[in-house]
């Protein structure tokens, strides 16, 4: 309303979706033969209906619904800011006939889902319907004609005051906002009075009731609850607790690929082995053979992709609390396969299962053992075979070694490829529940280091020390005595 005339004043409340006619629309929609969609006809029976009872009681403030010609042509062309000399941008061009209508999503049919899965040739307005966000929207209009008085029902007077928009998730955006407490809205009109117009928008919707509120509440907490129990119903109510002092560990493991072996046709069989203390349910198998997988060239080197999964689970038992867990061991051998049925040991390795939860990738290199001479090759080319190890871990520490010093003299190698494992590793403890309560009596080695992980990396700084510490003995026994004797020094 101009403020110098409260003759102007004009208040509607307008509901969602509700029509409100312009002048405009009024004097388009009477004419019979200007009416050629359905909608128009509609519009036409709507508008003779309201001047049979008196005529309609808005003037200037009136609305475009969701299926109007305005809301689906006519906004397109509206401009960002109110410059004369304004250029669209790039985005601007590109989104411009972009439509997030419900109604404009036709079903596709199965025949041409199977006949069109790739557009090689995409036209323009199918890169703009698709390369988009497609959340249905509805969208709404309130309008005001500010046209001077007694010349109503021009387009080029109509301004938009408020629109209203609702998305397929439900939520519900109003711009401008709600007035509040700001102020009035004004709008100037660049024409021989230069007018300036207010209007205020407020939510006229009606409050909950406490009744209600409560009601709802208790509906949305009945759903959680339902959902709740769903989510409690797929878990299911066996789901174990391990005892104080045991650790369970779950490896989901994947032998990725081996490459660099020198023939072709590779498999790999491996086994986990348990230390001391540490246990497996009866039905786990801690071994496995891949598949025979023919190798593919990838740069300089030949690779076998296997992607072989397994799973293995186990438990650590805490019996003495001034010791420290040792880790399981994966050992494993690579092994070929030719056409004539001539095997061939190609390497040995082996790993320490990760101490760390999460995901691991890790390359492992291999090694095989040799003989001297040309037989043993000739023999390995030829018929197959070559030496093997009779026990797969003495690539470490044989699990049958009792004494204190482990000799390999004699004992020839060549090195040979890699194989690439991916492990993903679980740990479940009470230790990492308990760890939290810092205020209680901490009873175990376990509790001391705050978890297994950190044990793993004590443990292992502990042998890195004894090792640096024996080579500092072996040193010093080996230099000569008058290097280090006291009268040496002194002089």
């Amino acid at each position: 309303r101009p403020p110098e005339d409260e003759e102007e004043e004009e208040e509607a409340e307008v509901g969602w979706q509700e029509k409100l006619f312009s002048q405009f629309e009024v004097d388009l929609y009477l004419n019979e033969s200007a009416c050629q969609t359905p909608l128009d006809r509609q519009y036409h029976e709507e508008i003779r209906k309201l001047e049979k009872a008196g005529g309609r009681k808005n003037y200037r403030i009136f609305t475009y619904t969701d299926h109007d010609r305005f809301t689906n042509l006519e906004e397109l062309c509206q401009k960002v800011t109110d410059s004369d000399h304004e250029v669209p941008s790039y985005l601007a061009e590109r989104m411009a006939n972009v439509r997030r209508r419900r109604q404009d999503r036709r079903p596709i049919e199965p025949s041409s889902l199977k006949s069109k899965i790739i557009t090689w040739e995409p036209s323009e307005e199918f890169i703009k319907n698709n390369h988009v966000i497609n959340t249905p929207v509805q969208t709404m209009y309130i309008m005001g004609d500010l046209g001077p008085y007694g010349k109503l029902g021009h387009r080029e007077y109509e301004h938009v005051l408020c629109t209203i928009k609702v998305d397929g998730n439900g939520v519900i955006t109003v711009k401008p906002d709600f007035t509040g407490t700001k102020g009035p809205y004004r709008i100037e009109l660049d024409g021989e009075k230069r007018e300036v117009w207010e209007y205020t928008i407020e939510n006229a919707s009606a409050q909950v009731q406490p009744e209600e509120e409560e009601r709802e509440q208790r509906m949305f907490r009945d759903l959680y609850g339902r959902h709740r129990d769903y989510l409690n119903g797929l878990v299911g109510s066996e789901f174990e607790m391990p005892l104080p002092g045991t650790l369970r560990l779950f490896v989901n493991g994947e032998i990725v690929s081996a490459q660099g072996y020198e023939y072709d046709n590779l498999y790999v069989h491996f086994f986990v082995e348990l230390p001391n203390q540490w246990s497996s349910p009866p039905f786990q198998q801690l071994s496995g053979v891949t598949q025979t997988c023919t190798t593919k060239k990838v740069g300089w080197d030949k690779v076998a992709y296997f992607c072989y999964p397994f799973t293995v689970e186990m438990f650590y038992t805490l019996e003495d609390e001034d010791s420290l867990p040792q880790w399981p061991v994966l050992y494993f051998e690579v092994l070929s396969l030719d056409f004539w049925q001539r095997y061939r040991v190609e390497g040995y390795g082996s790993l320490v299962l990760p101490a760390s939860p999460g995901a691991h990738v890790l390359t492992i290199p291999t090694w095989r053992p040799v003989e001297l001479g040309t037989v043993a090759e000739m023999r390995r080319f030829f018929i197959g075979g070559s030496p093997e190890l009779e026990d797969l871990t003495y690539v470490r520490v044989p699990s049958t070694f009792k004494g204190k010093r482990l000799s390999r003299f004699g004992f020839r190698t060549e090195t040979t490829g890699s194989v690439t494992f991916r492990l993903y590793c679980l740990q479940q403890s009470k230790a990492f529940l308990e760890s939290s309560a810092l205020r209680q009596r901490m009873q175990s080695v376990l509790d001391r280091l705050g978890g297994f992980s950190q044990q793993s990396s004590v443990y292992n700084v502990l042998e890195a020390f004894q090792r640096a510490r024996r080579r500092m003995q072996e040193a010093r026994e080996s230099l000569p005595q008058d290097l280090i004797s006291p009268s040496a020094s002194s002089m």
